[in-house]
């Protein structure tokens, strides 16, 4: 039973495939869906086989590191509790892929009203619009709709942009699909496009989400308001500087670090 209350027939390639994402061995992922197949009964829920997938992980060589970065798509969900934070990560990726970042949450005249855009990126000579669709609940797809509102956007400050991004961090439906490349849309979505899709991009670059450790939500706050979305930002700075910059002791620094390093390595 999935989360959007469909019946699929138990798939263990799928397992076998965010296993090895996450960096697990041959092995280790034979012996994660040995233990799998033990527990799997007749409409059994995916989020009841993504618990046991975890269970799993923890038990293996590094399981700690595997763990984290099995729950990518669940670290990137818990950027909710921080407002318009998913902009701000957006951004982030956007920049590591060769993109400057003219502004966020910008303000901008169409020809009939004034657009608060998400995102303002510049690619060579090419100004974009982004607008970025966050869920924080899984099973939603981003849909027809968040499409065509992306090119109405789009359309009234076509003097102004020349192209259009629509990033979401759910499935994309296969309308929104079929509209976007009819319209010259371009989408960056959980698992689309098929070999650059956002979760492609990120373990690609080792973009990580600071939520991706083990913090509370004030400590994830307190990053944030220091402008640290990424993990792997930790380690451009030594544990006291760090400690000295956010106001979270030592010790805690430190063992973000770590965790950081072997996520990322």
């Amino acid at each position: 039973m999935k989360a959007d209350g469909r019946r699929v027939f138990f798939n263990p390639n799928k397992i076998v495939t965010t296993c090895m994402r996450a960096g697990a061995s041959r092995d280790a992922t034979k012996r994660i869906l040995k233990k799998i197949r033990g527990h799997i009964y007749h409409g059994v829920n995916t989020k009841d086989i993504y618990k046991l997938v975890l269970s799993a992980l923890r038990e293996e060589k590094e399981g700690l590191s595997l763990k984290q970065r099995y729950q990518l798509k669940d670290s990137i969900m818990k950027l909710s509790t921080a407002g318009y934070v998913f902009e701000n990560y957006v951004g982030e990726i956007l920049k590591h892929s060769g993109f400057t970042i003219k502004e966020i949450r910008g303000k901008v005249k169409g020809r009939c009203i004034i657009h608060e855009i998400d995102l303002i990126a510049r690619s060579k000579n090419s100004l974009i619009l982004v607008e970025c669709k966050f869920h924080s609940k899984s099973g939603v797809y981003t849909g027809l709709k968040e499409s065509l509102y992306t090119h109405a956007r789009f359309l009234d400050t076509k003097s102004y942009f020349d192209a259009e991004y629509l990033v979401c961090n759910t499935k994309i439906s296969d309308h929104a699909k079929k509209y976007a490349k009819c319209e010259g849309q371009q989408i960056l979505s959980w698992g689309y496009p098929p070999n650059n899709s956002l979760q492609n991009v990120i373990e690609k670059n080792h973009l990580y989400p600071i939520t991706i450790l083990n913090i509370s939500s004030k400590e994830m706050g307190i990053f944030l308001h220091c402008g640290i979305m990424l993990a792997k930002t930790l380690l451009d700075y030594s544990e006291y500087e760090l400690s000295k910059k956010t106001g979270i002791n030592v010790t805690r620094i430190r063992n973000f670090q770590k965790l950081s390093r072997q996520v990322i390595f």
